[in-house]
């Protein structure tokens, strides 16, 4: 039993730092609200990386998506754009406004998989 316990607790250690590292490496997102001119709520913010490690999500068009003519293309990606370069404050047609923008991305995502915060404070901690 001592053997056991002389292994496991060093791989316990081990995999507790490991997780520790790989959390405390991952930036902070905090999603930019600074379009809407009066924001009721503080932005969103989460870990992108670990993020996507848990959703299992591999591709970034998965999140930023691009859409011409009314069709998503897929193997394109927005990543290197902000969500009001192609969002309005107010939805125009079939294309959402920002904040539904927002809103049908992440937290319908998360509806659909039945994992992740759903409830305003749960993305918009203050």
């Amino acid at each position: 039993m001592k053997i056991v316990n002389r292994i496991a607790l060093p791989l316990m250690i081990a995999m507790v730092f490991s997780l520790t590292t790989a959390w405390a490496q991952d930036e902070m997102t905090v999603v930019d609200n600074s379009d809407f001119d009066n924001p009721q709520r503080t932005p969103s913010v989460f870990m992108h990386d670990a993020h996507n490690d848990i959703a299992e999500i591999y591709e970034c068009n998965t999140c930023h998506h691009v859409y011409e003519d009314g069709q998503l293309l897929e193997d394109e990606s927005s990543e290197d754009m902000r969500c009001a370069d192609c969002h309005d404050l107010e939805s125009s047609g079939d294309q959402p406004g920002l904040r539904n923008a927002f809103h049908d991305n992440c937290k319908g995502c998360h509806e659909t998989q039945g994992s992740g915060p759903i409830m305003c404070g749960e993305c918009h901690v203050k």
